[in-house]
């Protein structure tokens, strides 16, 4: 198999098959508090994607080619959590520029990528297992595009859901974690594609 087949199933896989946020439950946080509105959705998934993909090119060579050589490659969660919460930095300000509807819309939750369980996860994860830089990228790229399309279309959802008599009890949270359940099992049936 060339590279780039095995680049693009990689992509492939950690976007439909082994969802961050379906299969793992990392970024729930951020899911279920922006996924309510499209709009917000759209602009968490961008920056997400943004962060996960720069971080992994940033942190994977400073892992490979300084805290590995040096010895200190405990110190690696400490590190990406630096270079994650600049990177966030720099997607919040842009935002404020360019959007600052979006922005207030976004709220605590941009600054929580920088905990973001998704991002540290994939970043962290491409270390733990030894990926070279292009399967780093490429689950990076994939992740995110999986993480967009969550909580996109999560977002879709709960938006047609306001148009409906919800039960007073499953209003809000419980219908949204309830609606989460529902499209991971549905993620979880494309297991048995990939197998």
């Amino acid at each position: 198999m060339s590279y780039l087949v095995a680049f693009l199933l990689a992509i492939i896989s950690s976007t439909l098959i082994d969802n961050v946020v379906l299969s793992r439950f990392y970024g729930i946080c951020s899911f279920i508090g922006v996924g309510n509105k499209t709009k917000s959705s759209i602009g968490m998934g961008l920056a997400v994607t943004f962060v996960t993909v720069f971080a992994t090119i940033i942190c994977w060579p400073i892992y490979n080619f300084l805290l590995i050589p040096a010895e200190i490659p405990y110190m690696d969660t400490v590190v990406f959590i630096l270079v994650i919460a600049s990177l966030v930095q720099i997607v919040g300000y842009f935002i404020k520029k360019k959007s600052p509807s979006l922005y207030k819309t976004l709220g605590i939750y941009l600054p929580l990528i920088t905990t973001n369980c998704a991002v540290l996860g994939v970043v962290q994860g491409n270390t733990d297992s030894g990926l070279d830089f292009g399967m780093s990228v490429a689950n990076a790229l994939g992740t995110s595009i999986g993480f967009f399309i969550v909580i996109f279309l999560f977002a879709c959802i709960r938006e047609r859901l306001e148009g409906y008599k919800v039960p007073k009890a499953l209003k809000g949270v419980p219908i949204a974690l309830f609606v989460a359940g529902l499209m991971a099992m549905a993620f979880l049936g494309l297991q048995g594609v990939a197998g």
